[in-house]
């Protein structure tokens, strides 16, 4: 065997574990960068077509889901949607996953992709580059994020953008166009930022986001007017030098040119390590917007050190609250952003599923992307240079697909996956069907975020890339299609497929004539939590309406009820009660999947309606979400994990009140407050309860949005310390009946009672009556509503 071609196979291995744990001897720096320049000018003879390389995993990571990206890679390349590609999984400061795919250039000749490939990173630029230097400016008290444009860029004041300020242009709501025209730009830099000064707003600034190339541009100008120094040559000073990340750069020479990825062809030669975007190559290479190239192990070290909240190694790049501030969530029209990275908005197809909120990434038109969650203490990358040779390759939803990969891979495959792996939603059982119950119809699909099969690819993509069916349109509810926002929701795009997007949660709660002319079938896939005033409940059954009156098939894909389906608990509402957060006498927690109330809603509303539902095969309705094995995804803004989902039947009765139940801070539902409450004396009191498998915890909190924003109140936190004997909606009454005790002129309880929608009930609770006894006064109710439930229940227990 000829070992000396494993060298650049042994010594990539140990560039990479250096890179993660840096150290700062000029010698160690030398030969850091001596090893990549003697690889990079390796035969290419040497390598093959994909190279490999994983330090060895920690117990906690599934290799087989990790192997799958192969597949998906390979599938990818074949079907031409991109050349070649990188792929970069890190987490607890180690690289886990590196491995390069196909070629980085088809045309002249063909050249291997290598895992030390420059690409052209496009938009990743915005973060990466100018909104860092913005923050490190910012730390520097050079800039604040309130400030006007003007402050530092008179000219720009033009033509009524005097307001708009710099935080702005980070989240992208300046109201700036998108692009102005390119002949703006052939007469160099100076004059290109001369006619952006005059342009006009688009849109009121502040008011909806509005993703902006000519924002970042203005950044970045400010960034040099403000450092007196380029753009680069900050970046370098302040970022990439300190980082040794000595493969990123703009304009890259001619030695990281030679291994650098293809794109297009211009001007009669193929762009290799010359700036795609035409804006950022006519004003020189270096923009706000694009023109950064780096490599798969430079990222990792710049992902790592925002990981260590601006820390590595000896060296600290910004405080941790800089860093904090630039990645935590900013809401804004179409989802949350952060400061230069995206969150969740309709751009995030490129994230899959399973990360936390915390999770902060970004896309280049080019085919690159970047996740990070500190959540997870993850990161993952994906460079490719899908325009070669072109310029019709797509990778968005392939990066999606792998990103949902990664965060499975980080689950352990513990007895509990393992004995619940089995466990198939409706979707799953309809991919596996290869969309039988679709074939030849028009689909008309409502659905959100949640919509993933068991591997976290989107119900939108399985639908429409399947031969087998005509997916024509997408129907969002309550928090729109990216389960982001928290307002009411207008029309809008799929920005992976193009497919119209109307909202039923705007204008119109229900489908429109002429929108249903344009299908045959409704496709409701929507993940609920348990709740009857969950609203996307009452999305289904409006939309079940509609499908009868305009005769439509209506076919529900089935999911578990995370909370269990054993439990009913609370009121019934009166029937004159009905409302969209009450659509069917329904108790608080009904127990029932979607599945089965659509069944009771078509029964009971005697709907002339074609229903069919694709049932969950395996699950047993003791299992609560963490007994599936599925991905858990947070089906609304506020929801962000399973405890919250458990405890929202009960303290979801009372955020209507004058409290805040935690939005607005990191544990929404969680815990409770006020600025009039004593969080010890009301822990005290619900201690003394003894509650079934709750307990209470004194704490003072600050909302930074929702009510009370900005205010210290005093609350409680409440720890579930035993699923299987915690009822929620008890709960939900006690912590009621403390405050009617407590504050009867503090404590406004008429908002408790119009969500009870029920005024036996509530009558009951005014007059000092416990859980039991408010029961009792509605039993009758109860008992009626049980026989109903139960001829309609799909699934059993494991004890029946």
């Amino acid at each position: 065997m000829r070992f000396h071609l494993l060298y650049p196979f042994v010594l990539k291995g140990v560039y990479c574990q250096w890179i993660l744990s840096p150290m700062n001897h000029p010698v160690a720096s030398f030969f850091s960068l001596a090893v990549l320049v003697w690889l990079s000018s390796a035969s290419h003879a040497q390598w093959p077509n994909k190279v490999a390389f994983a330090v060895p995993q920690a117990a906690s990571v599934r290799s087989d889901r990790l192997a799958a990206i192969d597949e998906l890679v390979q599938q990818a390349i074949a079907q031409g949607q991109m050349p070649g590609c990188v792929v970069a999984v890190g987490r607890h400061d180690k690289l886990i996953f590196l491995r390069a795919y196909g070629h980085r250039q088809l045309k002249p000749e063909l050249e291997p992709m290598t895992i030390d490939t420059v690409f052209d990173l496009a938009s990743l630029t915005k973060p990466i580059v100018t909104a860092t230097c913005a923050m490190i400016l910012c730390e520097q008290g050079k800039l604040k994020l309130d400030d006007p444009v003007v402050a530092h860029l008179p000219e720009f004041g033009a033509n009524g953008k005097q307001s708009i300020t710099l935080f702005q242009l980070l989240t992208h709501q300046s109201g700036l166009t998108p692009d102005n025209p390119l002949a703006d730009y052939r007469d160099g830099k100076q004059l290109a930022l001369r006619r952006i000064y005059q342009l006009q707003p688009s849109g009121e600034p502040g008011r909806k986001f509005i993703y902006s190339d000519v924002g970042f541009i203005v950044l970045g100008d400010v960034v040099e007017s403000v450092s007196g120094q380029p753009l680069d040559e900050f970046a370098e000073q302040h970022l990439f030098g300190p980082l040794k990340m000595h493969d990123t750069q703009f304009n890259p020479p001619q030695l990281l040119r030679r291994r650098a990825a293809a794109t297009e062809s211009r001007n009669q030669r193929w762009m290799k390590g010359e700036v795609h975007d035409p804006r950022a190559h006519l004003i020189g290479g270096v923009a706000g917007h694009a023109g950064l190239f780096s490599t798969a192990p430079d990222l990792a070290v710049y992902a790592q050190m925002l990981l260590r909240r601006g820390r590595w190694g000896s060296k600290r790049i910004a405080a941790e609250s800089t860093i904090k501030r630039m990645t935590m969530a900013y809401p804004v029209s179409s989802g949350t952003r952060g400061l230069g990275w995206d969150k969740q908005t309709g751009y995030s197809t490129n994230k899959g599923m399973g990360l936390s909120d915390r999770a902060f990434g970004h896309g280049g038109f080019t085919g690159t992307a970047m996740w990070i969650d500190p959540q997870l203490d993850l990161f993952y990358i994906f460079l490719s240079n899908r325009l070669h040779p072109d310029g019709r390759g797509s990778v968005n939803r392939l990066v999606g697909r792998i990103g949902s990969l990664i965060v499975e891979a980080m689950l352990p495959e513990t007895q509990t996956t393992q004995k619940s792996s089995s466990i198939a939603t409706g979707l799953d059982r309809l991919v596996q069907s290869n969309f039988a119950e679709l074939t030849g119809k028009r689909i008309g699909l409502i659905t959100n975020h949640t919509g993933i099969d068991r591997h976290g690819r989107r119900n939108v993509d399985l639908l429409h890339d399947s031969d087998q069916v005509r997916l024509v349109a997408l129907f969002s509810p309550e928090h729109g299609v990216t389960g982001a926002q928290d307002a009411a929701i207008g029309d809008a795009r799929d920005a992976g497929t193009e497919l119209p997007i109307y909202s039923l949660y705007g204008e119109r709660r229900q489908p429109t004539a002429e929108q249903l002319d344009q299908v045959d079938c409704l496709v409701f896939d929507v993940q609920d939590i348990g709740a009857r005033f969950y609203t996307y409940i009452s999305t289904m059954g409006l939309a079940m309406e509609a499908a009868a009156e305009h005769n439509k098939q209506f076919i529900v894909l089935d999911r578990p009820n995370p909370v269990g389906g054993v439990e009913v608990a609370g009121p019934l509402p009166d029937p004159f009660e009905q409302s969209f957060i009450s659509y069917h006498p329904l108790p608080i927690q009904h127990g029932m999947t979607v599945g089965e109330l659509a069944r009771m809603f078509q029964v009971e509303k005697k709907l002339k309606l074609d229903l069919h539902v694709v049932t969950i095969d395996g699950w047993s309705r003791e299992q609560t979400f963490d007994q599936t094995g599925l991905l858990w995804v947070n089906p609304s803004p506020n929801i962000r994990n399973l405890n919250q989902a458990l405890l929202y039947p009960g303290i979801g009765l009372l955020e209507s009140t004058n409290i805040s139940v935690g939005r607005g801070t990191d544990q929404p539902f969680e815990l409770f407050g006020a600025p009039w409450m004593d969080g010890q004396a009301v822990a005290r009191w619900l201690n003394r309860s003894e509650l079934p498998g709750v307990r209470f915890v004194p704490l003072r909190f600050v909302p930074q949005s929702s009510k009370y924003a900005g205010q210290s109140c005093g609350g409680v936190n409440i720890l579930i310390t035993d699923r299987g004997t915690f009822r929620a909606v008890r709960t939900g009454f006690a912590v009621a009946k403390v405050l009617l005790q407590l504050y009867p002129d503090q404590w406004s309880a008429a908002p408790f009672g119009k969500r009870l929608s029920n005024r036996r009930a509530f009558q009951a609770f005014l007059s000092g009556q416990g859980f039991d006894q408010i029961q009792a006064a509605v039993q009758s109710e109860m008992n009626a509503f049980l026989p109903r439930r139960a001829v309609h229940l799909m699934y059993e227990s494991m004890g029946r």
